[in-house]
């Protein structure tokens, strides 16, 4: 920590301090070469020797410096004096938003939009430079004494490109957008939406999504929908209220696509605050069949035949002669038509002929509707004709899990194959709802709909809710370097290590490549592939003019040194691990061809290493990992065995994994594991509670600030053991 009257660069005298972060203190400084007050934000000593924070805390005035905005913190210069890293800014003299929420409760509209409109000109001009600030909070937002209002704290800022796929970090958990959430792609929309969140609680006093821990939080910013901000605060214009909702949507594309889009509907909404301008995209079409009760017909026939009776009675209807006679007022046709032309157009249409239409129009109503009657009753399996063959084939491609709904339920729709927008519309249509339960990898599109729970064509309640699961895309990882030229041991160690369980090798003879080493793979290194795919090893066999090869005895030996000297004489080795008393650990116990055999070059040989901790790698790589971690799981309980694929955004800093599952209504959380790092793919073997079927785990990686950073989420699923 820095003291009052000290110098920095000679040039900026700390004089004192006026706020902390997690990684930075701020001071008051005043800069002698320009004769002014500035703050200086100076990164905390525990954290300069570590790199990457030095990294992010550069990147920040990376970020701001090229942004030049009256609602924006100005950033004059950066350096590092004496082991101090340190950014100077413009001072502001004020309090922070959270604050001023805070000391007042909740803002007044005409206030809450001003500041609004005032963050999304700052954000606007982020925007258009290509800087996503990814951290927009009321703690990041600074109301100067003066009413200004400035937004500071580019600290994950990042460029809005495909680099945002695997963000570093992300900001407080409160005002993350889903996608932030997930670890996803976010952009300038992802602020859009943390902006409404905002705007949430600076009129109505509280965020809209709360809990006790991080993931409660999370979850509910990926499934819960908003309290309507007018709950908490009734007098909220209606316009004000729709540009919140749509800000805050969970799909990106049903947002606001630009700051200034946001800006104009603000500005709108103080001149006409109860509009209906704000075009929210309908997430379901609630347009449903209006059926009409017999009372109902009746008192429709019985107006229609009062109506025919008038217009025998008068020879047209009172409805016709007034407008008949508006039309003769609005428009000056003495000059055109006379009374008696008048009277003679209407007298070539007969009664007679109006009465036929309308009865005619009647019996092609009748029709229409008793057509639709049929079609609606025979989707819904009311009506059945024909023989028993032909419904037998027609109910084959449903199956038994396709009921006929009873009074009161309806059939469950498919929904694979959609996205969730459309799900939810077509669902909404049978009067059901969704839930979203998590990603799994798959050959499908991302964010299409995989699994769904109830099945298609289940007999189901009104109102019931159908589970699904949508596709994260394929599982793919990188080929490893170093694999050509490598022996084939090391080889399968690394492909194995990197997630890949299905390894196969070829042999091919080479003049360059010496015996056991990898010629080739296959997908080549730094391409993608799924973990399942196959991965083709090419083995050199050596020279073709090799002579026979004598086989040693290598029992007793480390496997280094058993391998080296079986390469040399020309023979391929693999390995296998296990338990023995006869030879310490990492010494070879038995090889597969005997001492003394006489093989031709080339030939495999498999050694038997004692090594009881590797021996269960080889009885999980069936599951296809390196690693089996967890708790174990004990006789009659509910448990999991999940393979958990290696996330994009993890950068191999300290982790922790928690299980969240629901019990008797309530999430309960528990932590599976923890430490420095993570190997992917990792076994997950753990128990859960009793009972319950399904549950989500949920990746956490240290930032290097302390706190835990969620990274993504993994569906697991129980069952009862023992």
């Amino acid at each position: 920590m820095l003291k009052a009257g000290m110098m920095l660069a000679n040039r900026y005298e700390i004089l004192g301090r006026i706020g902390s972060g997690g990684m930075a203190d701020v001071y008051k400084a005043r800069d002698h070469k320009l004769n002014r007050f500035v703050a200086v934000k100076v990164m905390k000593t525990e954290f300069s020797s570590d790199s990457s924070f030095v990294k992010k805390f550069r990147r920040e005035a990376q970020a701001a410096a090229g942004l030049e905005n009256p609602n924006i913190v100005n950033v004059y210069d950066v350096g590092d004096d004496s082991g101090n890293n340190y950014i100077v800014m413009e001072l502001v003299e004020g309090i922070t938003l959270k604050e001023y929420i805070a000391k007042k409760g909740k803002l007044s509209i005409r206030e809450a939009t001003s500041i609004a409109i005032q963050v999304c000109m700052g954000l606007a001009a982020a925007h258009d430079q290509g800087i996503v600030h990814r951290d927009v909070k009321p703690q990041n937002i600074i109301i100067s004494t003066d009413g200004k209002v400035k937004v500071t704290d580019f600290g994950i800022a990042r460029a809005a490109s495909s680099n945002t796929i695997s963000a570093n970090a992300m900001g407080s958990v409160h005002y993350s957008s889903p996608e932030q959430v997930r670890g996803g792609y976010s952009d300038a929309r992802s602020d859009i939406y943390s902006l409404g969140i905002t705007l949430y609680e600076m009129v109505t006093g509280r965020v809209p999504f709360d809990g006790e821990t991080t993931v409660a939080i999370a979850i509910k910013h990926l499934q819960d929908e908003l309290d309507p901000p007018s709950k908490y605060t009734p007098d909220l214009p209606y316009s004000l209220e729709q540009i919140i909702f749509k800000c805050t949507q969970k799909s990106v594309d049903r947002r606001y696509q630009t700051m200034n889009e946001v800006i104009a509907d603000l500005k709108h909404s103080l001149v006409e605050p109860e509009g209906h301008f704000v075009q929210l995209t309908p997430l379901s079409n609630h347009a449903q069949t209006v059926m009409i009760s017999p009372a109902e017909r009746e008192a429709i026939r019985k107006a229609d035949t009062a109506r025919r009776r008038t217009e025998d009675d008068n020879g047209k209807s009172y409805s016709s002669i007034s407008a008949a006679k508006k039309g003769r007022e609005d428009y000056d046709m003495d000059d055109e038509y006379d009374d008696d032309d008048y009277d003679d157009d209407e007298g070539e249409v007969s009664s007679g002929l109006e009465k036929a239409v309308t009865i005619g129009s009647f019996i092609i109503c009748a029709l229409i509707v008793c057509i639709l009657i049929y079609f609606i009753g025979r989707a819904a399996g009311l009506f059945r004709f024909g023989s028993g063959k032909e419904t037998s084939s027609t109910s084959s491609a449903v199956t038994s899990s396709a009921q006929a709904p009873a009074e009161g339920q309806v059939s469950v729709p498919n929904i694979t194959g959609m996205n969730q927008a459309k799900a939810q519309t077509t669902a909404a249509q049978y009067g059901l709802g969704i839930k979203y339960l998590g990603e799994k990898p798959s050959s499908e599109a991302e964010g299409t709909i995989i699994e769904q729970d109830p099945a298609a064509g289940s007999a189901v309640d009104k109102n019931s809710t159908i589970n699904f699961y949508v596709s994260a895309g394929p599982d793919l990882i990188n080929i490893p370097t170093g694999i050509v030229g490598s022996s084939l041991t090391d080889a399968q160690a690394a492909l194995k290590s990197a997630g890949f369980t299905n390894v196969k090798t070829s042999q091919q003879a080479s003049e360059e490549v010496r015996i056991g080493d990898i010629i080739s793979v296959s997908p080549k290194e730094g391409e993608q592939a799924s973990s399942g795919d196959e991965i083709m090893l090419v083995v050199s066999t050596g020279s073709t003019d090799q002579n026979d090869v004598t086989v040693n005895d290598y029992r007793g030996m480390s496997f280094e040194e058993a391998q080296k000297s079986a390469q040399d004489a020309g023979l391929l080795v693999k390995v296998e691990y296990g338990s023995s008393s006869q030879v310490a650990v990492g010494e070879v116990y038995d090889q597969s061809v005997k001492e003394g055999t006489e093989v031709s070059a080339g030939s495999e040989i498999t050694f038997s290493v004692n090594d009881p901790s590797k021996a269960s790698d080889d009885r999980s790589s069936s599951e296809g990992t390196n690693n089996s971690q967890g708790t174990t799981p004990t006789a009659s309980s509910w448990t999991t065995t999940a393979r958990l694929g290696q996330p994009s955004n993890y950068q191999g800093g300290a982790y922790r994994l928690t299980l969240v599952q629901t019990v008797d209504g309530q999430e309960v959380e528990k932590t599976v594991d923890q430490g420095d790092t993570i190997t992917f793919p990792y076994l997950l073997q753990t128990s859960g509670a009793e009972g319950v079927s399904d549950g989500t785990v949920y990746l956490y990686e240290d930032t290097g600030d302390g706190n835990y950073t969620p990274r993504v989420t993994w569906p697991v699923t129980f069952s009862a053991q023992g």
